[in-house]
């Protein structure tokens, strides 16, 4: 199989396109045994590569919090309940 870019390193946006190529690949049944548990294996890795970015990118997201006056006091994370 040909040499891959390391996935540690790939963007979001590479890595979801590789893996896309990936399930295109193994749905296609044309691809023998072997190459498709190496392919599996890739796949598996990307989709882990994936997550960890979507997560990240959710750990930073932040919603700003507005006072009575309406301007800006803080921050929250995104997906903490607003307060009563």
């Amino acid at each position: 199989m040909a040499e891959h870019p390391d996935i540690a390193s790939m963007s979001f946006e590479d890595a979801l396109k590789a893996l896309e190529d990936v399930v295109r690949r193994l749905e296609s049944g044309e691809t023998p045994l072997e190459q498709s548990i190496d392919l599996y294996a890739r796949g598996d890795a990307l989709r882990a590569h994936c997550q960890a970015r979507l997560d990240a990118a959710q750990a930073r997201i932040e919603a700003i919090v507005a006072g009575p006056d309406g301007k800006a006091v803080g921050l929250r994370p995104f997906d903490e309940p607003d307060a009563p």
